[in-house]
């Protein structure tokens, strides 16, 4: 009989409801942080260049180190991979509080802390996205990735909503110690998992065999092993390639919401909360559907319908700003159906992924994928920065929803796509 999908089977395997549970403190320290960071930033230097300027910064150790960092998981324990990445970042967020409860914090501090914190990233993410395997047997994964995003969106969207409190209550230093203990929690949580190594005997017994070739190989080889394996799925690809067009796509909404809100709906700062609780909230809505009803559908159709989804919301952003009233509401109503769409979106295409890749591959896989999705983000920002001075927000909104559409039209074309 086939297994039951939901929330209840899945609460019975025990390893993956702790790893959830730690990865929920993650995400809920990195939403408090974010702003809580940005507030520090903000009142340290006064400056919307330094803070843009961090903000680059910040994708640099991805672009350098990822591919590398990826290959050393695939060699190492995931579960000490995490819990040092953990600690590592509870340690700098707290000698970031320190440094500004003391009054020492400078410039080149922000600088150096984000490097640091961006580089055991570098670690964190394929460690990350070698565990779920590990946890679920496959006939699970679509499930499992489903409630995993469900649950980190709404420790997200709470972190949020946590975090203006508790600056007011207790400062930015008190603030970011708290996201330092969340960190610390975490680290914790995730050593009790003692029995993270496969539980399916042959695929550990495929995991053992590969990890013992690996062990024998530079880290190049390692490198040109998973480009020639990405190379030889076409599919894998050919979602890389649409996961690029879409970071470059959104660029301007990352960017130049800001300016949305203020000129084109003529809302305040807490137009841009109104619209980010908008999006969690839809992304919850849309991890929570997949995980209640994708096993009925095939993975390519899950992905051209959260791309044609998101396109076409991202366009609409465009129709509020013509409306005389509830221009606010309407977009926020766009922007949960968005937020939606990108759950419907990426959680097949993370269990394809999950799926196809060896699991001792699945750190440099993943690392590769990250890199590559990434060069779009910078360039698109750039542009966007270029552009937006003879444009409006709502115009290039319109303009990239549109061209959104395109690259999942040609991959939809492609039978090998239609049969996943």
């Amino acid at each position: 009989m086939e297994q039951k999908q939901g929330l209840r089977e899945l609460m019975k395997i025990r390893s993956f409801m702790v790893y959830v549970a730690a990865q929920t403190m993650t995400r809920f320290g990195d939403s408090v942080d974010s702003i809580a960071y940005s507030w520090l930033v903000y009142i340290l230097t006064g400056s919307e260049l330094l803070m843009g300027s961090l903000f680059a910064f910040n994708f640099v150790p991805n672009l350098l180190f990822s591919l590398f960092t990826g290959t050393l998981v695939d060699r190492w324990s995931k579960r000490k991979v995490l819990a040092a990445v953990y600690i590592g970042r509870g340690g700098m967020v707290a000698v970031t509080a320190a440094l500004y409860a003391l009054g020492w914090l400078e410039v080149w501090h922000l600088f150096a802390i984000t490097f640091i914190i961006s580089t055991l990233e570098c670690f964190s993410k394929p460690a990350e996205m070698s565990v779920v395997p590990r946890l679920l047997p496959k006939e699970q994964l679509l499930a499992g990735n489903s409630i995993f995003s469900s649950l980190n969106r709404t420790a997200e969207l709470v972190g949020l909503s946590a975090a203006g409190a508790l600056i007011a209550f207790i400062g930015i230093s008190g603030t970011i110690l708290v996201v330092s203990v969340t960190f610390t929690v975490a680290a914790v949580t995730v050593l009790t998992l003692r029995g993270l190594d496969a539980q399916d005997p042959a695929a550990d017994e495929e995991e053992k065999a590969g990890g013992a070739v690996q062990k024998s190989r530079t880290m190049i080889a390692d490198i040109k092993e998973a480009l020639a394996f990405v190379k030889s799925h076409s599919l894998l690809l050919g979602t890389t390639a649409l996961a690029v067009v879409i970071n470059f796509c959104v660029a301007p909404l990352n960017v130049l919401q800001p300016v949305y809100v203020r000129e084109s709906l003529g809302a305040g700062s807490a137009g841009m909360s109104v619209l980010g609780t908008a999006l969690l909230l839809g992304m919850i809505a849309g991890s929570l559907g997949v995980g209640q009803y994708g096993k009925r559908y095939k993975k390519s159709t899950l992905i051209f319908t959260g791309c044609v989804l998101l396109g076409a919301c991202y366009a609409a952003l465009s129709i509020p700003v013509m409306l005389p009233a509830y221009r606010l509401e309407t977009a926020a109503v766009f922007m949960f159906l968005l937020g939606a769409s990108v759950s419907i979106l990426n959680t097949p295409i993370s269990t394809y992924l999950m799926e196809v890749t060896p699991r001792h591959m699945l750190g440099r896989i993943g690392s590769l994928l990250g890199v590559l999705s990434t060069l779009a983000i910078p360039l698109g920002g750039f542009l966007t920065g270029v552009v937006a001075q003879y444009q409006t927000p709502q115009t290039l909104y319109m303009i990239m929803g549109l061209f959104m559409l395109l690259p999942v039209i040609v991959l939809g074309r492609r039978k090998s796509f239609r049969e996943i």
